[in-house]
């Protein structure tokens, strides 16, 4: 399963509902292109393949999702992050 698909499950966001994430390509930054998700709810703004200052940390909802990111994710998604 993509990184992709498993924002199109319910999961619980940092503002504590159960949302299905909605998933933005393409957003820009000072460092590249992102693909973001945004809570339909609290519209916080996802950063989901790499750490970016400019967008919360997907890793906060992978301590609120269990198996949201397999080890091999986790390890690549902050190996790729972007200076703070």
């Amino acid at each position: 399963m993509s990184i992709i698909d498993k924002f199109q499950n319910t999961l619980h966001c940092m503002c504590k509902e159960d949302v299905i994430f909605e998933i933005i390509d393409d957003v820009e930054c000072d460092w590249g292109i992102h693909t973001v998700i945004q809570c339909p709810k609290c519209e916080e703004l996802f950063s989901i393949d790499c750490g970016c200052p400019a967008f919360q940390d997907v890793m906060k909802l992978t301590l609120l999702n269990q198996n949201l990111f397999s080890d091999e994710q986790n390890s690549n998604y902050l190996k790729n992050s972007h200076p703070n």
